[in-house]
């Protein structure tokens, strides 16, 4: 029995499909987070579910961070199966999220989205590890292929945004999990990548990454900037709501930062300052970011504050992934992204639970304590900045 040979697949077409499907798994991971970030505290709260739980259950994915996340990542490079860890974590997530939605106590509540974050949390390193390869193989930048997530981000957050003045707040969970459900779907489409060449001799294991100082003062200063958004993350939207701001406006405030967040991916290539002091103007903008929101600023200049996510999430994020994508060899690139997951986990953990305490003595001023946050993870990259600048040599991934 004779058959037609399959077409070879051209590398322009690799590279297209590559980029078309990890953009879209960029888009529902975190379309997933728009719906999640602003919205799940306010379903707590609708359910009954009082601020220190709150707080507890915002610190949970920190934890799964720390402990469970570094095993799967580590496991996913191992077996060479990272794309397979994505899929199969996309659809344990849909799942998971549908089970939180049967619940209304703290406790099943808790112990359930503790599970579910079990395997939520490794999708985003998982992702950018492959996508930091596929950055290698086809020649593409970090930033434009990121810049979707962002997008999706908005969507999910404006949908969810209508959804709250439309629907009672304790069927929020099921637009959540329904976002969940489409990022499954999608991930089926992920393109396999080239198997990693075996790491040549004499590189170190991944395990002594931890002992490089500039890739632990790369985590860590990452982990305190971004780890600075804890009370924002958590009750953001909670103030907002008690100010009497409506879901639409709440949503919007939302997306005013992620536009900004959009605009900084879109230009990361063109930018030419080394990726450390990146990171250091990222942290700067957090700190007055913060320190100008525990004022308790009037709508209009909220939302201009709102615009300096861009640089305080944004161009964080861009100086931070081109120094991993230059100090992290590939072969270990999906355990170095366990490790930066891990150490903002621990940070975020600590700094969540502790917002929750201090939000509920003294609302706005919290924000003072993240403005601190933030100061020292500039401190940490400016001191580290000559060690990592020979080695740093585009500010784009």
């Amino acid at each position: 029995m004779t058959g037609q040979a399959p077409i070879p697949i051209s590398p322009h077409d690799k590279r297209r499909r590559f980029a078309t499907w990890l953009s879209l798994f960029y888009g529902t991971t975190f379309g997933l987070g728009g719906t999640y970030l602003p919205f799940f505290p306010v379903w707590l709260k609708a359910v009954g579910i009082d601020p220190s739980w709150i707080g507890t259950i915002a610190a949970v994915p920190s934890v799964t961070r720390f402990t469970v996340l570094p095993f799967i990542t580590g496991l996913a490079e191992r077996r060479r199966a990272v794309r397979g860890a994505m899929i199969a974590a996309a659809f344990a997530t849909a799942v998971g999220f549908g089970a939180v939605g049967t619940q209304h106590l703290p406790l099943p509540v808790f112990l359930l989205f503790a599970a579910t974050a079990c395997v939520w949390t490794p999708m985003v390193p998982l992702t950018d590890a492959y996508a930091l390869r596929g950055v290698a193989r086809y020649g593409l930048d970090y930033g434009p292929l990121r810049l979707w997530g962002s997008v999706a981000f908005i969507l999910g957050a404006l949908a969810c945004g209508v959804l709250v003045d439309i629907i009672a707040a304790r069927h929020l969970i099921w637009a959540i999990a329904g976002m969940a459900s489409l990022g499954a779907v999608i991930g089926l489409g992920l393109q396999p990548l080239d198997r990693p060449k075996a790491a040549p001799a004499g590189l170190h294991p991944a395990g002594a990454l931890l002992c490089d100082p500039g890739f632990f003062a790369i985590i860590l200063a990452s982990a305190l900037i971004q780890g600075s958004h804890a009370a924002y993350y958590a009750f953001g939207s909670i103030t907002w709501q008690a100010a009497g701001l409506g879901g639409v406006t709440i949503a919007g405030l939302w997306a005013l930062g992620v536009i900004a967040e959009i605009v900084v991916f879109a230009l990361s290539p063109r930018f030419t300052l080394p990726p450390a002091i990146l990171v250091v103007i990222g942290a700067l903008s957090a700190v007055v970011r913060w320190t100008l929101t525990a004022q308790e600023p009037p709508l209009a200049l909220l939302a201009l504050i709102q615009l300096a996510h861009g640089l305080s999430f944004g161009l964080t994020q861009v100086g931070t992934m081109s120094l991993l994508v230059h100090r992290v060899p590939g072969h270990v690139m999906a355990r170095g992204q366990g490790y930066l997951a891990a150490c903002s986990g621990m940070v975020y953990c600590g700094a969540s639970v502790l917002s929750g305490v201090v939000y509920a003595r003294h609302g706005q001023g919290v924000y003072d304590l993240m403005a601190a946050m933030a100061f020292s993870g500039a401190l940490v990259m400016w001191l580290a900045r000559h060690r990592l600048q020979p080695q740093s040599a585009a500010s784009g991934g």
